[in-house]
């Protein structure tokens, strides 16, 4: 005779970088609202920041049964951990914490009740061998936008046709033809940072393409997306790599709507500079762009002095998360010309850190210049404010693509550091097409509420999510 069913447990490990461990904190927090049992696996280093520079440990102390654990990523403790050494990450990843991991799904470290694995679809290797040694489920979590999991997941298709490799600067603005849902959208700038190889055989970009080939392994598949934005990429991906997709997105935004009141879920690895808001206070409504370049991008001192006269040139208030990091070397000792620090002075606020969230709904921000990061990119959506996208690598530069060319939420400035572009960017956005990207993005943002709203197809597909879990719980 059976004893009571155990409710459901679930594991969740997110790739070590910010962008991944946000959002798949985010889908931790709605899953234990929901009443399932969570453990979150992060590396030490990204864990003693987190609980330094946000409220994680206070936040999931009122779900008794959340945890977090943590697994080494083999690398020395003063490593910078940054993107520039990506191909070293992943190597030690692999190789020190990839046989850590199964060891402990086949051995129950986490307890013979686990349910199921929420795993990074970026780690998809993580799983890959003796298919009957981890008995759970593994659903993936892609926490890129949908339209650039399509272009990895096409990506060889291109190299066989020989439209990969980008044969140097002078083929940038080539088209990519058989690209399919995205025939003559994307030149090869607008192509995911990755792909600017001479070599298709880089060992960075292979490794990217075979986790998203195989995807199709996973139990199901999570996006943190929603169809009114990305429906016909989404269709596409169902059909041709995960039938069993979740697109649960915007995170952030299904989460307020759960918590139904208005709360800030911050998964900061930066300390937040909140004086930021007492200066948008006093701004007039719509007046200030807001500058932050995301977690990962890093910039030479030339580009940063390009930018800067670009903003104080602009004549637009600006607020600036400039991180210490940001500038390779200089480690947060930056000299400033007097010129600029005058201009940023009468206009400008410069912080380390801001809490992004709030910033952005705030009604002195009329606009973003942004890396074009996916959770930037969806919480600018969401709060209905137009972008200047400077995208850095990865996702970004498929990301800009689309919101310039498809949504129609902002300008693409991509591979362009010079001052008077950044000025006259700025004053696209702020003046001259303002009220055009405005409506868009209101447009947009009320898309984006309903997705989230009980009726609408994230709130759906999440609760579908919550349920599949409870029944796998059952069949334990």
């Amino acid at each position: 005779m059976k004893g009571e069913p155990q409710a459901p447990h679930v594991l969740i490990f997110p790739l070590p970088f910010q962008g991944h461990i946000n959002s798949m904190l985010k889908l931790a927090e709605l899953l234990s609202i929901a009443g399932i049992t969570v453990t979150f696996l992060n590396t030490p280093h990204f864990q003693s920041q987190l609980t330094r520079h946000s409220d994680v440990l206070s936040r999931f102390s009122r779900f008794p049964t959340f945890r977090f654990h943590t697994i080494i990523d083999g690398l020395p403790p003063d490593h910078p951990r940054t993107i520039e050494f990506f191909a070293q990450i992943i190597s030690s990843l692999d190789s020190i914490t990839k046989p850590i991991f199964r060891n402990w799904l086949v051995s129950g470290h986490f307890g013979s009740n686990l349910t199921c694995v929420v795993l990074d679809g970026f780690l998809k290797n993580f799983i890959d061998g003796d298919e009957d040694e981890v008995k759970q489920p593994i659903f993936g979590f892609r926490t890129v936008s949908a339209c650039s999991v399509w272009t990895y997941l096409c990506a060889p298709h291109l190299i066989e046709d020989g439209q990969l490799p980008i044969r140097g600067e002078e083929d940038m603005d080539r088209m990519i033809t058989n690209l399919p849902g995205m025939e003559n959208l994307l030149r090869c700038r607008d192509l995911p940072g990755l792909c600017r190889v001479t070599d298709t055989n880089d060992s960075v970009l292979q490794y990217t393409l075979k986790q998203t080939q195989g995807s199709y392994q996973f139990h199901a598949l999570i996006l943190n997306s929603f169809e009114d934005l990305e429906g016909p990429i989404l269709s596409k991906i169902r059909t041709n790599l995960c039938p069993n997709l979740y697109t649960i997105g915007p995170l952030h935004s299904l989460l307020k709507t759960k918590l139904s009141h208005e709360t800030e879920s911050l998964n900061n690895l930066w300390e937040v500079d909140r004086t930021c808001l007492a200066w948008l206070d006093n701004q007039p409504p719509g007046s200030v762009i807001y500058v932050s370049f995301g977690s990962i991008t890093v910039m030479g001192n030339e580009g940063l002095m390009e930018f800067w006269h670009g903003l104080v040139n602009s004549g637009r208030n600006f607020l600036w998360v400039i991180r210490p990091d940001l500038v390779s070397g200089k480690n947060g000792e930056i000299e400033i010309p007097a010129d600029l620090e005058e201009g940023t002075k009468q206009r400008g606020y410069v912080v380390g850190w801001a809490p992004q969230e709030k910033v952005l709904s705030h009604e002195a921000v009329g606009g973003f210049l942004t890396h074009s990061g996916w959770n930037s990119t969806l919480e600018s959506i969401v709060a209905g404010k137009a972008m200047v996208c400077w995208p850095y690598t990865a996702d970004q530069q498929v990301n800009s693509r689309f919101v310039s060319n498809v949504w129609k939420l902002g300008v693409d400035m991509k591979d362009m550091c010079d001052r008077e572009i950044v000025a006259k960017m700025v004053n696209e956005v702020m003046v001259n097409r303002k009220e055009e990207f405005k409506r868009s993005a209101i447009e947009m943002a009320n898309l984006a509420r309903r997705s989230v709203s009980l009726g609408g197809s994230s709130y759906a597909d999440f609760d579908r999510l919550v349920n599949e879990i409870r029944l796998l719980s059952l069949r334990q």
